[in-house]
């Protein structure tokens, strides 16, 4: 069942597919106007089209200044903002640590991390302006645990959830909470050129015989956004079949 969201603004980024589209989806199903920010353009406006009350802007969350030209545009468009799901990511490429180029390192850093810290830098005194809300940081599995090969992306998820508890203390009495979402491997487009051994294998990995759904980890985070979870902040809470417990 969908949570209660009506006359909430939120601004989903990452939100052209995959979690980020599911996350926009349950957030309008449940009476919220939503903005759909996404670096695919074309994604964003497709989906935002299929939604009542919804927006696209087309967005790279490395960009600090258009970040805050996102966050405006929602409070201009909808009279304020009072929800903000910081999703947009990348995975990187595959190296050992020794050999991880820099180049690579500072992009993956600057959409992974440094873009969450935008997103909350610029959607958080919007929030307050308009009487408090809830912000969900897209994390990983790869928050808790290690990943060979992926040391960006590993540091920048971990980072992550520092920030997320950082900030949930500093807004705690003021109306805002704001958490984590560690996701294990889910199946989403992103996965769609692998091969079905490698498919296969990330199977296996996770204790629940399968990989999750993209609704599954949206359920999740518009949990943590509404009033439900009107108690949890700076937490960080893991969708992942099982994968952590080992």
């Amino acid at each position: 069942m969908a949570q209660e969201f009506s006359g909430k603004v939120a601004i989903v980024t990452g939100g052209a597919s995959g979690i980020g589209e599911a996350i926009a989806r349950r957030l309008s199903a449940g009476g919220a106007k939503v903005v759909v920010a996404d670096f695919n353009g074309d994604g964003a406006s497709k989906v935002a089209g299929s939604l009542k009350d919804a927006l696209a802007f087309e967005l790279d969350v490395a960009n600090a200044q258009a970040v805050q030209r996102l966050v405006a545009r929602a409070a201009d468009a909808f009279g304020g903002l009072h929800l903000a799901v910081n999703n947009a990511g990348i995975g990187g490429p595959g190296h050992a640590t020794a050999d991880y180029p820099i180049e690579d390192w500072r992009h993956v850093i600057d959409v992974n991390l440094h873009g969450v810290f935008y997103g909350m830098k610029y959607a958080i005194p919007a929030i307050l302006a308009s009487g408090g809300g809830a912000i969900v940081n897209m994390s990983s599995i790869l928050g808790s645990v290690g990943w060979p090969g992926s040391i960006a992306y590993v540091a920048a998820k971990h980072a992550l959830v520092g920030m997320t508890r950082t900030a949930a203390l500093e807004y705690a009495d003021k109306s805002l909470r704001i958490n984590a979402v560690g996701p294990a491997f889910i199946d989403t487009p992103l996965l769609s050129g692998l091969d079905r051994a490698t498919y296969d294998g990330l199977k296996a990995l996770h204790p629940a015989g399968r990989l999750g759904t993209a609704e599954e980890v949206a359920a999740l985070a518009c949990f943590l956004l509404s009033d439900e979870a009107s108690f949890i902040t700076g937490s960080y809470h893991l969708v992942d079949g099982g994968y952590t417990a080992r």
